[in-house]
C-alpha cells in the first residue's frame, strides 16, 4: 500500500507542467521577475520527477536543450535592452540636432 502511494506521489502530474508553465511565462515573457522562485521551485519539482522515468542520455539531451533555450531568450533579451539603450541615445541625438537647427534658423532670419 506505501509503495503504491509513493509511486502515484512520484508520478508528473498536469498540474505540475501547469504550474511550471505558467511560472516561466510569467518571468519570461511578463517580465515578473518576482515569480523567479516558483519558476525555481516548479522546476525543480518536475525536473526530479522526469529524473526518475528517463535514462542518463536522456537526461543529459533534457538539460542541454533547457540549457540551449536558456541562453537564447538571454541572448534576446540582452539584446533588446542594447537596441532600447541605442533608441535612447538617438532619440537625445535628434533633438539636440533638433534644438541646433532652430538655433541656426533663427540666427539666419534676423
Amino acid at each position: 500500500m506505501d509503495s503504491q502511494i509513493e509511486q502515484q506521489l512520484e508520478k508528473i502530474m498536469p498540474e505540475d507542467l501547469a504550474r511550471t508553465f505558467e511560472s516561466a511565462y510569467y518571468v519570461l515573457f511578463q517580465g515578473q521577475h518576482e515569480h523567479m522562485d516558483d519558476l525555481l521551485k516548479n522546476g525543480a519539482v518536475l525536473l526530479r520527477k522526469a529524473a526518475q522515468r528517463f535514462t542518463p542520455t536522456q537526461m543529459v539531451l533534457g538539460v542541454a536543450a533547457l540549457a540551449t533555450v536558456a541562453i537564447v531568450l538571454i541572448g534576446r533579451e540582452m539584446h533588446n535592452e542594447q537596441e532600447e539603450g541605442e533608441a535612447q541615445d538617438i532619440s537625445k541625438q535628434d533633438e539636440k540636432h533638433q534644438l541646433a537647427g532652430a538655433g541656426e534658423k533663427g540666427n539666419g532670419n534676423k
